[in-house]
């Protein structure tokens, strides 16, 4: 029989309270779930929707451990959790999705990597290498071509830990760390694809999204779904999401990171097993968006509808390269009074230069014109301090 979950005891421990947790709380509020949070920050976006905020180290084991063993069920909005004690937890008996194991082979992209090449996934060529000096050593017997990205094997995120390095004098500021050096891929395209999979096995994947990057920061500046693509490549996308999802049996959501080549062929670039931010556009733009999907997964329950009822851009709204201290969004109302147009703002008070913000969504039965009004929202809004 399935638990009842909704308004009752059963408590969904969530660790991580910034901004993907507090969407995932507006699905838990909606079906009426008790939940528990777990935050470093006593300011996280999550402490204002959660039944219970805790504030603690992801990192610790003892904090982790004791948080999960009073929820029923326990997932994360953030990777870097520490996963001895999710170990601990499942062994005791306690769910937690997605698994440790799934976990431990994403969080090191070192494992990651290989975990592809051993599952037969297509990525990008890559090497291995333990110290800076073996990283030396390597380019001094011309091991290695230029330009080659190099990408730290933990710890990197939006655009941290991933520097493209073009001639021997860059490389002399990387830090010395475990590293993989990927051959550098030409490419027409960056494609993601959100897969849904709950522990009965069943699987769904939401259509491809194309992503614009922003050339400094290195983060996503415009998700836009549908991909500008021609349908036999987002089907290629989709069935090579579908077998990396398979091939780590995760239970939630996987976000798979794609490059469309020049020829066409699809390749893995990296993947996050939760809610991401190339799917923030499914909120207003989907049948069962994101936060809600990843809920279904992790519950058991029958996965939703995934096509889009329209079609979704999504802006991320980050800091301003000069600015730091209180938060104002200049301009918002501007924004607001154009068609389709919804602002998230995340609840962060102190902005600094690239800290993610918030996102804004437009939506249009054209994704030309969404594109347009896309355009004249980065440019309108200006995320800046209180002067």
């Amino acid at each position: 029989m399935m638990a009842n979950y909704f308004s009752s005891n059963f408590t969904l421990g969530i660790l991580g309270g910034g901004q993907l947790g507090k969407m995932l709380l507006y699905e838990t509020r909606k079906f009426d779930i008790r939940t528990k949070v777990l935050d470093p920050s006593n300011e996280a976006p999550c402490r204002i929707a959660c039944d219970e905020f805790q504030q603690g180290d992801l990192m610790d084991f003892e904090t982790v451990y004791s948080f999960g063993k009073n929820v029923d069920v326990l997932t994360f909005e953030i990777e870097n959790v520490n996963v001895d004690a999710l170990e601990k937890l499942e062994k005791e008996g306690k769910t937690v999705y997605p698994s440790a194991k799934t976990l431990r082979n994403i969080n090191d992209k070192g494992i990651q990597k290989q975990f592809y090449n051993d599952h037969d996934i297509p990525t990008a060529p890559f090497r291995y290498y333990e110290t800076k000096a073996d990283l030396n050593a390597a380019i001094h017997r011309n091991k290695i071509a230029f330009p080659f990205v190099w990408k730290s094997c933990t710890g990197g995120y939006d655009g941290k830990g991933v520097q493209v390095v073009h001639a021997w004098q860059e490389e002399l500021g990387l830090p010395d760390i475990p590293c993989i050096i990927e051959e550098m891929i030409p490419f027409k395209n960056e494609l993601a694809v959100i897969v849904a999979r709950n522990a009965k096995g069943e699987v769904a994947t939401y259509p491809v999204v194309e992503m614009e990057f922003h050339p400094e920061a290195n983060q996503v500046e415009y998700v836009i779904c549908p991909a500008r693509i021609d349908n036999m490549v987002a089907r290629k996308a989709r069935e090579v999401a579908t077998k990396v999802s398979e091939a780590f049996e995760h239970v939630g959501l996987l976000a798979v990171e794609l490059f469309q080549t020049e020829d066409d062929e699809i390749l893995v670039n990296e993947v996050a097993p939760r809610p991401h931010n190339s799917g923030h556009h499914t909120i207003e733009s989907s049948y069962t968006n994101q936060f809600e999907q990843h809920l279904r997964a992790i519950l058991n329950l029958p996965l939703g509808k995934t096509e889009s009822k329209v079609g979704g851009i999504m802006v991320n709204l980050v800091g301003a390269e000069n600015e730091t201290g209180s938060v104002v969004y200049e301009n918002i109302e501007t924004i607001m009074a154009m068609d389709g147009v919804t602002p998230h703002i995340y609840g962060k008070k102190e902005t600094h230069p690239f800290r993610k913000m918030g996102h804004v969504t437009i939506v249009n039965e054209n994704i030309s014109e969404a594109r347009k009004i896309a355009e004249d929202v980065k440019k309108s809004i200006k995320v800046i301090s209180k002067k």
